[in-house]
């Protein structure tokens, strides 16, 4: 599950590059004379094959996403089970919060955090959290409420009319996402590793 969660955090942040890529593209070839895609009062224009390309890859990059949210709540599963066989308690949120704490609001600033530190508490009584675990959390919370990276309400169209006029933004929280994704991988491998550990000291004779 570990490997399943390490090599979809790693397609994930691949995605997010080739957005960051296709970011500066937009920038570099500038905005079409015609102006932006969403001429608005309903009215588009025809995209340019850069515009269309960016479209693409938005949609491959939000299905490696839908993905590794997959596998990562699996592996987030998992851990917590051996956490609750390992120190012989319950663990401090219930399963429900495993998937509802991602999404419920003023909750999921500190509810998945939580459980990871949970994890690692009842994995490791006593050992200190690892650093990776709050720069992870910290990027995460960029990368999700920066108004332009994991969540936002405008259209392709949009962000592609935002790369156009304000790509700076857009690259930073392009870098938030790719570098949370990256530091979840060490992560997903600090608290397997440290759960891999106790099983073998604790079955050992």
């Amino acid at each position: 599950m570990a490997l399943c969660a390490t090599v979809a955090l790693a397609l994930a942040g691949v995605a997010w590059v080739a957005r960051a890529v296709w970011h500066i593209r937009l920038a570099v070839v500038g905005e079409p004379a015609a102006g932006p895609p969403d001429q608005g009062e309903g009215v588009h224009r025809p995209l340019t094959s850069l515009e269309d390309s960016y479209h693409l890859v938005s949609s491959v990059g939000g299905f490696v996403v839908f993905v590794c949210v997959l596998a990562f709540l699996s592996w987030l599963n998992r851990v917590r089970e051996n956490a609750r066989l390992l120190a012989g308690a319950p663990p401090r949120y219930a399963g429900i919060w495993v998937y509802a704490g991602w999404i419920i609001p003023i909750g999921n600033l500190w509810i998945p955090r939580g459980l990871v530190v949970d994890v690692h508490q009842k994995s490791a009584p006593g050992a200190r959290l690892p650093w990776i675990v709050n720069l992870w959390w910290g990027l995460w919370l960029v990368g999700l409420f920066s108004g332009v990276g994991l969540m936002y309400a405008d259209s392709t169209d949009e962000v592609i009319a935002r790369a156009y006029t304000e790509v700076w933004p857009l690259l930073a929280s392009d870098l938030a996402v790719v570098g949370a994704a990256v530091a979840a991988i060490f992560v997903v491998r600090a608290v397997t590793a440290v759960q891999e550990t106790r099983g073998r000291v604790d079955v050992s004779p």
